[in-house]
């Protein structure tokens, strides 16, 4: 592994804890409130506890991540 892969996986690894702190801060609620509970979204729940799945969540969050790094990827030329 390179030392260059390392510093890119490390500054990665610091922006997904900076943005989950802000969404962890924030509670989810206002702007964030619709992620997971879109339609599609697997939800049990029973007296002795529940299962929640947020499928339809994840697979457009894997679509908007997929398109920004096809961007970049554009961006970044040959």
């Amino acid at each position: 592994m390179t030392p260059q892969l390392g510093k890119w996986l490390m500054v990665a690894g610091a922006l997904l804890a900076a943005i989950g702190a802000v969404i962890w801060l924030l509670g989810g609620k206002g702007w964030l409130g619709w992620i997971g509970r879109l339609p599609g979204d697997i939800r049990i729940e029973t007296k002795s506890g529940g299962f929640y799945f947020p499928l339809t969540t994840c697979l457009l969050l894997s679509a908007v991540l997929s398109l920004l790094l096809a961007l970049w990827r554009r961006l970044q030329g040959p």
